[in-house]
């Protein structure tokens, strides 16, 4: 009998210690989520990498960024590896290089102009929904940190059908046309039918119409306690530049700048005040010592001579959005996570590329983050590790309508490599003219950007760059080689 006690005390006391010890681990893993950053990713639609207060800009009105950037560890050398919207996106989706992910275009086959053709709703979603099978297939930011905790919203600009395409576990993009929305989002079929124009449709409201889905979110995650991901990508300053008339006030009749930069401009402040508003209301609502903020540029875009029929638009320079160009590539990159992150200006060479690593690492999901071709920048943003100032970022220009699915070969027009001072640009699929899609560049091309930012001084035969050319030449093949 006394060991018929003995037991059962035993037993009780095994599985009291189970219980504790079942409660500790829950504790500390609790504790661990509760480490893990909320994340605000802030993305900027067409936006020269110059035009903000901090980047040099005496002109240009964008006092909220330049106090998130004097907060922030600032990347002033950042590339993106294209100069278009949706594979720049995708790039901050997915940690991926455009021919990596497949992702590479606008609009996959036929093509935009064959969409606008057709007279059915129901053909073009199923024409342009295979596309959506390459999201799909990938881990993305969002479909990693959801697996961990997160809760992901996805607002603004998104070229992937509906939001859960990328693992965003809520949002606002569902792939459905918006009866009355006139800046975007829309396309309009041979028929007259209204369709998703599948740039984001209904998520293109936030920041020109309201940020509500923002705040509804992020309160209701924080009243939760659950860790969150915001992707602000709003379509801003994005055409059309319809901004409210004040904005167009802040620009008239100023020293310095020109008719065709008003609007532009216009876009930009309305834009930075939204970020501000964003930044406040996390500040207020949440735990700043525990929130990362990310901020880069989809692509850049310089407003040209030749106008356009809305109020006070111009097109866009050629050696801007869809370049090979300093003016299409460019972008900072800001990272703040205050208490993390110091405030400071680095030079070194980034790109976009290093952005879904580096937010990985901040979740603590570093495995992850290895398989993927860019760096972890929080070492440098801490202060703690500098980059390599030999380091080389890389990219690709393809044409806005893909030819195929999963041939990025194909379609390539550039491919082009910085290291140092010198950017190669290589050119490829020329017709029997010798012009590659949009004329850009007749050949191969090499520049001094730091000498000559505007790209007007072609070194490609100068002898004394030779070696250094070929250098750039074998980094780049290395990369990606889509003759091999």
């Amino acid at each position: 009998m006394p060991r018929l006690i003995e037991l059962r005390i035993q037993a009780l006391l095994y599985c009291l210690l189970l219980i504790l010890g079942g409660f500790t681990f829950c504790r500390t893993s609790l504790a661990e989520d509760s480490r893990r950053p909320n994340i605000v990713m802030i993305i900027s639609d067409d936006q020269t990498y110059r035009d903000f207060g901090f980047m040099g800009n005496r002109q240009i009105k964008t006092p909220q960024i330049d106090q998130l950037a004097a907060q922030s560890a600032r990347f002033v050398n950042g590339y993106l590896p294209t100069s278009v919207c949706s594979p720049s996106l995708a790039t901050l989706l997915t940690g991926l290089y455009p021919h990596q992910s497949g992702i590479h275009y606008n609009h996959p086959p036929p093509g935009n102009s064959a969409f606008n053709r057709m007279t059915s709703r129901k053909e073009y979603e199923q024409t342009r929904s295979p596309a959506f099978q390459l999201i799909q297939s990938v881990d993305t930011l969002p479909r990693l940190l959801a697996a961990h905790g997160y809760r992901c919203l996805q607002t603004g600009k998104f070229w992937e059908g509906h939001y859960r395409n990328a693992g965003f576990t809520e949002g606002m993009t569902i792939f459905e046309p918006v009866p009355g929305q006139t800046f975007g989002g829309n396309r309009k079929l041979a028929n007259g039918t209204l369709a998703a124009h599948g740039n984001g449709d209904w998520g293109l409201k936030i920041g020109r119409e309201t940020m509500q889905p923002i705040y509804d979110f992020v309160k209701d995650c924080e009243k939760e306690s659950t860790p969150w991901l915001v992707w602000y990508a709003p379509y801003l300053p994005h055409q059309p530049h319809d901004s409210p008339q004040k904005y167009f006030d802040l620009y008239r009749d100023q020293p310095g700048v020109k008719k065709n930069e008003i609007a532009y401009y216009a876009s930009c402040t309305e834009f930075d005040d939204t970020v501000g508003d964003l930044v406040r209301f996390v500040e207020k609502e949440a735990n700043v010592k525990n929130t990362l903020f990310l901020f880069v540029i989809d692509n850049g875009w310089t407003p040209g001579e030749r106008p356009m029929q809305p109020r006070e638009n111009y097109h866009h320079t050629k050696a801007s959005k869809r370049s090979p160009f300093e003016d299409g590539l460019r972008s900072p990159i800001l990272i703040r996570w205050d208490g993390v992150t110091q405030p400071a200006t680095l030079t070194e060479l980034v790109s976009s590329i290093d952005v879904v690593p580096t937010l990985l690492n901040a979740a603590g999901l570093k495995k992850e983050a290895q398989r993927l071709p860019g760096v972890n920048l929080l070492p440098a943003a801490e202060g703690k590790e500098a980059l390599p100032a030999d380091r080389a970022v890389y990219g690709a220009i393809f044409p806005g309508d893909a030819s195929s699915l999963k041939h990025p070969e194909r379609d390539v027009a550039h491919r082009w490599v910085r290291q140092g001072n010198l950017k190669l640009i290589t050119s490829h699929n020329a017709n029997a003219q010798g012009k590659t899609w949009n004329n850009y560049t007749r050949g191969d091309v090499l520049y001094d950007v730091v000498k000559d930012p505007g790209e007007t001084n072609n070194l490609i035969d100068d002898p004394q760059f030779k070696v250094p050319q070929q250098t750039l030449r074998e980094l780049l093949n290395q990369w990606w080689n889509p003759e091999s």
